[in-house]
């Protein structure tokens, strides 16, 4: 079986030539993490009678980084799979036929004056709560757009604006791309640091689908909102409020609320708080809905937000159009310095009612405690227990009649060396 890997020597070794420039800086860092999961009920409720399900996943990332005083440049190749998942006719893949090995990342930034720099390529977008644009790390894949970035900063000022423009093969005609992907996502991001506790950001998200899958037509969802945290002494707290409007992907008018809010306090080595999510969701549905008012998170994170469990990622489906409702109250426990223990309650309800969900919004409760131990600057061990407890609602949902007891463990190392780094040298004035 050929390495891809095979090819870094080289590519090492080009690098570390440009990286000889005075006053650049030239890193290579790895990222090694494996996760060892036990399924029963997880994005599921576990129906009675089956078998739970083990696994071992495994993310391979090496990142290329160089920067100068007009130039940065990344590039982020990552291979991620399942233990033995590999078939005789394929050399690759997380489900043995379908490659593993792509470009994480891959772009470079150039600076455009003394208040910015623009990036092109292959990137992660990371703003705010990362509700609407995200990392989502916990998915083996990651996450990360093809786009060009503006960035601006001056003062205690940021500002962001970023284009992208997706095509699924080369074309002589037509823009077509699948109706279940966004086809260009735009946005700007203006952040003011007001103090050291206090922090606000403005999002504005553009993003367009196309109306079918052989449709050149593309309609707009837009979304606005305010993101804020504040710190101070041992009391925290975040933020964000969305509303979207424009249209959805039929053409069909949107009006749309996401918010949440999280609050804590520190009491020595425990930190106790509590928290809100609502996500509006559609009292109609069919012919009589003329206005859509299910949010969309568009591509960001999900397994942070409503549950470890992942029972509500695509909430169209996985609510029936309903929306949903998160309370939720935690306690973190820092052992030491290395060893943390945190436990989260979350109740959750329907936002709406429609003809499609049963009348009743209550989902149930979900428990997720995890335990890390950073045992290095490079290494972090994590293991987390969650279970759920059903409502006759969620199992309706579901279509999970005959359920048993649904719960979900998992075990994950993940190591981040820096392998090489090569100091910026500073000139002698």
């Amino acid at each position: 079986m050929k390495n891809p890997f095979l090819n870094f020597p080289f590519l090492l070794l080009l690098t570390i030539l440009i990286g000889t420039e005075l006053n650049a800086q030239f890193k290579v860092d790895a990222q090694l993490r494996t996760r060892f999961e036990l399924r029963d009920g997880y994005q599921k409720l576990a129906v009675a009678g089956s078998t739970p399900a083990a696994m071992v996943w495994q993310r391979t990332r090496i990142s290329f980084s160089y920067e100068s005083v007009l130039l940065k440049l990344k590039i982020a190749p990552q291979d991620v799979r399942l233990w033995g998942d590999e078939q005789l006719e394929t050399t690759t893949g997380v489900f043995g036929d379908s490659a593993a090995f792509d470009l994480f990342e891959g772009f470079a930034e150039v600076k455009i004056g003394p208040l910015g720099w623009i990036s092109v390529g292959r990137q992660q977008l990371v703003y705010d709560s990362k509700r609407l644009l995200g990392d989502r790390n916990w998915n083996n894949n990651g996450i990360s757009y093809d786009a060009a970035l503006l960035k601006l900063g001056f003062s205690d000022w940021k500002i962001h604006a970023g284009f992208s423009w997706n095509t699924l093969k080369e074309a002589s005609s037509d823009n077509l791309y699948p109706t279940t992907r966004i086809k260009s996502l735009n946005f700007a991001w203006v952040n003011r640091k007001f103090s050291d506790n206090l922090n606000l950001s403005l999002l504005h998200i553009a993003s367009g689908v196309t109306e079918t899958d052989t449709a050149n037509n593309i309609n707009f969802r837009q979304t606005t909102g305010l993101y804020s945290d504040y710190k101070k002494g041992d009391f925290s707290a975040w933020g964000n409020a969305y509303y979207q409007y424009g249209k959805n992907r039929k053409g069909t008018s949107v009006s749309a609320l996401l918010i949440d809010a999280d609050a804590n306090y520190k009491l020595g080595n425990f930190t106790p708080g509590l928290g809100f999510g609502y996500l509006s969701g559609n009292s109609k549905t069919g012919a009589e809905q003329t206005t859509d008012h299910l949010f969309d998170n568009l591509y960001g994170n999900r397994h942070r937000y409503f549950g470890l469990m992942d029972y509500f990622r695509t909430y169209s489906s996985h609510t029936k159009q309903g929306g949903l409702v998160d309370y939720f109250v935690y306690l973190d426990y820092k052992i030491n310095k290395s060893l943390g223990i945190k436990n989260i309650g979350h109740y959750f309800q329907l936002a709406q009612t429609n003809p499609t969900t049963p009348s009743k919004k209550n989902l149930g409760y979900e428990n997720d405690l995890v335990a890390t131990y950073k045992f290095n600057d490079w290494g972090t061990l994590e293991a987390g227990y969650l279970f759920y407890l059903p409502t006759k609602t969620l199992k309706a949902i579901q279509g999970v009649a005959d359920n048993k007891f649904s719960q979900f463990f998992y075990l994950q190392l993940t190591l981040t060396p820096t392998l090489f780094k090569q100091e910026a040298e500073s000139k002698n004035l």
